[in-house]
């Protein structure tokens, strides 16, 4: 089985969704299982209805799971499990403060070294601390594990100290849980952010102790970096996927990008179920990307190309598969649903004739409105052909030239510029009387 754990304390950051993605994708080649684990035990962190948020967002994505967990229904396994390592002395019960800590590590700030904890100091406080907590032993030996995208790793004895597992209030700390529930599920391997590459000796430490006969693989992804070069901040709008989603990036686009993002891909363009039968963690770049918006766009663009015109109108709020093939023509110059939808809805909306881009062009527009009525109301046979339509109106209004096609560009469409009128007009003639209304002002 593998897993996505996030935690319900904040919108979804696209390296997480990123992780995600990779989890299913493996979970899908392998026939295994794909779990969530809401990671919910830091009560204080937790923000009411994130894990539906994430949950949602999943659903969008076409990342649906075969089970889902919350972390806290597992409290009791995670006391057991303590009780268990300290009834083996393989954990023990620790009364030094946290202002003893403190004032320790600000010595060791001080000397430029760095800090450990030194077990020692456990029964420091015992007669003054009621509420000690438990720590799992630190390592005896170095202790290495191969990471499936950074290859080998090798961490010193000295740099796995003996850390919390229980908390004073005895709840169990990050490490602790997800080590525990990684046994308790099954899981076969753990894909994750490289944030958390120093975590994982602490969690195989915990499975050594409980003498947990399986090996675990694993698979650190590296960062994102944003547009600068730097480390993608969640205070950065691009690096939520709510964001994203909001602006109109479309969930295949991101899935998209966020496979090729450091990866030989086999084609540009792929869904997710493509890449299922393509995808290998280990063409994964063991360096940072950068995350491109510019990409994206191109990306997003593309997919709604792939896009069926029904469908498309459907998502701008039209029934008629004309209106989604309209839309494609404005793909020249956007890249998003909401800037494909502002086209359409300038076509379809009431023209203000005194805004001031198109006021120069009043005049002209009001009398190829009154014309364009009267041979719609004729049922003129030019009406089903642009070059037809164009001379008879052209000669009835005995405009020409530049006063003739903008005040028409404007009618038609509510802009100066954009695709050809003749590529348009096949699929809004039978419309003109409704996209031809000039809004009155008083």
């Amino acid at each position: 089985m593998l897993r996505f754990a996030p935690s319900p304390t904040g919108d979804m950051h696209i390296g997480n969704l990123r992780a995600a993605i990779f989890n299913y994708i493996i979970a899908r080649q392998n026939n295994e299982k794909f779990l969530i684990r809401i990671e919910d035990t830091d009560q204080e962190r937790n923000q009411e209805g994130k894990d539906k948020d994430i949950l949602y967002t999943l659903t969008l994505f076409g990342l649906m799971w075969d089970q889902l967990v919350y972390q806290s229904e597992n409290i009791h396994y995670h006391h057991k499990i303590a009780e268990h390592l300290i009834k083996e002395k393989k954990a023990f019960y620790c009364f030094c403060t946290e202002e003893f800590l403190e004032q320790k590590r600000k010595e060791a700030k001080e000397c430029k070294r760095a800090f450990r904890y030194k077990e020692e100091w456990k029964e420091i406080h015992k007669s003054s601390n009621p509420y000690p907590v438990v720590r799992l032993h630190g390592a005896q030996n170095d202790l290495s594990y191969y990471d499936k995208i950074k290859g080998n790793l090798v961490f010193k004895k000295e740099e796995i100290e003996s850390f919390v597992i229980l908390r004073k209030d005895k709840s169990p700390t990050y490490n602790f849980a997800c080590a525990v529930d990684d046994m308790l599920y099954d899981i076969s391997m753990i894909i994750r952010g490289e944030d958390h590459t120093t975590n994982t000796p602490k969690q195989i430490l915990v499975h050594q102790a409980m003498e947990y006969p399986k090996k675990i693989e694993f698979a650190h992804i590296p960062i994102i970096l944003n547009e600068e070069g730097k480390k993608m901040s969640k205070r950065e709008q691009s690096s939520s996927v709510k964001w994203l989603l909001e602006q109109g990036f479309l969930p295949q686009a991101i899935s998209n990008y966020l496979i090729a993002m450091g990866n030989n891909t086999p084609t540009e363009v792929f869904t997710l179920q493509e890449s299922i039968a393509w995808f290998n963690i280990e063409h994964i770049s063991k360096s940072p990307v950068k995350f491109d918006i510019k990409r994206l766009k191109f990306l997003n663009r593309e997919h709604f190309k792939r896009i069926h015109d029904t469908d498309l109108a459907l998502m701008l709020g039209y029934k008629d598969a004309s209106i989604g093939l309209l839309a494609k023509f404005y793909l020249q110059e956007s890249s998003t649903l909401n800037e494909i939808q502002e086209a359409i809805d300038l076509i379809f909306g009431q023209k203000n004739m005194d805004n001031e881009n198109f006021i120069n062009f009043k005049k002209d527009a009001l009398l190829l409105q009154q014309h364009i009525h009267q041979i719609i109301a004729e049922k003129h046979p030019c009406l089903s052909h642009f070059d037809d339509f164009k001379k008879e109106l052209m000669n009835r209004s005995l405009l020409s030239g530049k006063k003739f096609f903008k005040p028409l560009r404007i009618l038609l469409t509510g802009r100066t510029e954009g695709p050809e009128i003749s590529d348009l007009y096949p699929l809004i003639w039978c419309f003109l009387k409704d996209i031809t209304q000039i809004k009155e002002t008083h």
